[in-house]
């Protein structure tokens, strides 16, 4: 059995009268995670830490990956910690650390390193939508792989441009950069895995008035589709473990 650490890039937290029943981000990520794990063609073990990058960040490297989690917050915001957390990662890219970045993560690695982020014209993307994989990577090959995939979204900021090195995987009509990679170190994701049903549809209910009553019908509508938590969660281990399904198959 092969151990890995890896540390929850926390960038923002549930708002207080969502917690109890939602928990923070940090807890959905690992309870994501730990079912990833029950669940993976391989034999792995793993200890996560968590940092609240609003004040503080990681003291060495010592991490062999890193989740960057969503933020009520712009990435273009003028804030010290979003710039801090930037240069981190930068040193964690050079250190050759494997780096997943969701929503405000994913935005977040397209801004600081060449590409451009901005409000999307359309509006919010709230509730399920449907994204088709435009590139099979490695960590998500075999036999049969899918042409697209479900996932919960919670956005209105976008990546409108990648940065040189990167790769789209996962675009949609909203949102046509929706998943990239860059090299082997980094994979992004705009959807949510991390987040249920559940608290998808209390967000939309909080947020009801900035959405508008047809955003926030058609998104409550979207989430009676299935989404594909389990399958996503694969890729996001296999990305992290290097573990191909294709080359694994016996």
């Amino acid at each position: 059995m092969v151990h890995y650490r890896w540390a929850i890039l926390q960038a923002d937290s549930v708002l207080d009268k969502f917690r109890e029943q939602h928990g923070d981000y940090p807890k959905m990520f690992e309870d994501m995670i730990q079912e990833g794990i029950a669940t993976h063609e391989s034999q792995l073990s793993v200890s996560l830490e968590t940092f609240d990058v609003r004040f503080e960040l990681p003291d060495f490297l010592d991490c062999d990956g890193y989740l960057v989690t969503g933020s009520r917050h712009s990435v273009y915001e003028d804030l010290d910690w979003i710039v801090s957390l930037a240069a981190f990662l930068k040193r964690a890219l050079e250190a050759q650390k494997k780096i997943v970045g969701i929503c405000f993560g994913h935005q977040l690695l397209a801004h600081f390193f060449g590409g451009r982020v901005g409000p999307c014209s359309s509006g919010w993307a709230v509730g399920v939508r449907e994204t088709d994989l435009v590139r099979i990577p490695t960590w998500l090959e075999s036999e049969n792989p899918c042409q697209s995939f479900n996932l919960l979204s919670s956005h209105k900021d976008q990546v409108e441009e990648l940065p040189d090195e990167a790769t789209i995987f996962a675009s949609n009509d909203f949102c046509p950069i929706s998943g990239f990679t860059m090299g082997e170190n980094v994979m992004t994701l705009q959807g949510h895995p991390e987040f249920s049903k559940e608290y998808a549809r209390a967000l939309m209910d909080y947020r009801q008035d900035i959405l508008g009553i047809d955003t926030h019908a058609r998104g409550v509508t979207s989430l009676e589709q299935p989404i594909h938590r389990s399958e996503v969660v694969s890729w996001i281990l296999n990305f992290l473990t290097g573990y191909n399904p294709e080359k694994n198959v016996e």
